[in-house]
């Protein structure tokens, strides 16, 4: 199943209809990950409007495209390009984080569309890799994205999962990393620092393909980039910024994990309007 292609400006306001639904979200939650799902906005849904091949109304249609949120707390984001896409009512959104709700506070397999469940850090990668291996094994065409946290890349599974996919040519694996430079504790660098990304990457055996994880052309650019590549997984360093769309929010760590409040809801809702 092929997607619409949409032009630059619908993205944009795709993705600001999604900071949107972000935010109701996890206001009506009370509790949540704002910071690194409104980063990480316009990569995904560049990714599932343009990119992506997948079939809302047979999940587990065999020759979808895979993907994975590793960084599983930033689900907020995942779920409300699902409900986009038509896995489920966007209605269903409001329930997220509720007892008895599909949409728990990080992904599991009872969520139409979700392939793996995730929350523990440092695993997504190499769930990516096992994907990819199965697709090689079973001669299917499908790709595979996953997306990381640049926090979560301090965990020494990431960096395994990363010598196994150069090691077996894995070039129908993309990882996308988010790269907001911030985590829980802090700022990555004062907690371990991660520089320099790039090239411990290219020392791994991946393709490198550094942009800035707001600008919809060069999200795409990459993505069509990351398809010629052959015999080698490939990553796609995105430099964005935590709580990108609030302003209040852009860069701040307490916004991490922090849901907005009401008055802080409605400012958000009107900046995003």
């Amino acid at each position: 199943m092929e997607n619409k292609q949409l032009s630059i400006k619908e993205l944009e306001l795709k993705a600001k209809e999604t900071r949107r639904l972000v935010i109701e979200m996890l206001a009506a939650a009370g509790s949540g990950h704002p910071g690194g799902s409104l980063s990480a906005t316009d990569l995904i849904v560049a990714l599932y409007s343009n990119v992506l091949r997948f079939n809302s109304k047979d999940p587990q249609w065999p020759d979808r495209d895979r993907f994975h949120m590793s960084k599983g707390h930033c689900c907020p984001l995942w779920y409300a390009i699902l409900a986009q896409s038509g896995y489920f009512p966007k209605e269903e959104l409001m329930t997220l984080r509720k007892f008895g709700s599909r949409l728990q506070g990080h992904p599991a397999r009872s969520t139409p569309g979700v392939e793996s469940a995730s929350g523990s850090l440092g695993q997504g990668l190499s769930i990516g890799l096992g994907m990819s291996l199965a697709g090689k094994m079973d001669k299917k065409d499908y790709r595979v994205y996953v997306l990381l946290g640049d926090g979560e890349t301090q965990e020494g599974s990431v960096w395994e999962a990363a010598m196994a996919a150069s090691h077996f040519s894995c070039d129908n694996l993309c990882a996308i990393l988010d790269f907001n430079g911030c985590q829980i504790d802090g700022k990555c660098e004062d907690i371990m620092g991660l520089e320099p990304v790039s090239a411990k990457w290219q020392a791994f055996g991946w393709q490198v393909i550094e942009i800035d994880g707001h600008n919809l052309q060069q999200i795409l650019s990459a993505y069509d980039q990351a398809k010629t590549i052959k015999s080698k997984p490939t990553i796609i360093i995105a430099h964005t910024i935590k709580g990108k769309g609030v302003s209040f929010m852009e860069g701040v760590v307490g916004f991490h994990g922090k849901a907005p409040t009401a008055e802080e809801t409605q400012k958000a809702l009107k900046e995003l309007s």
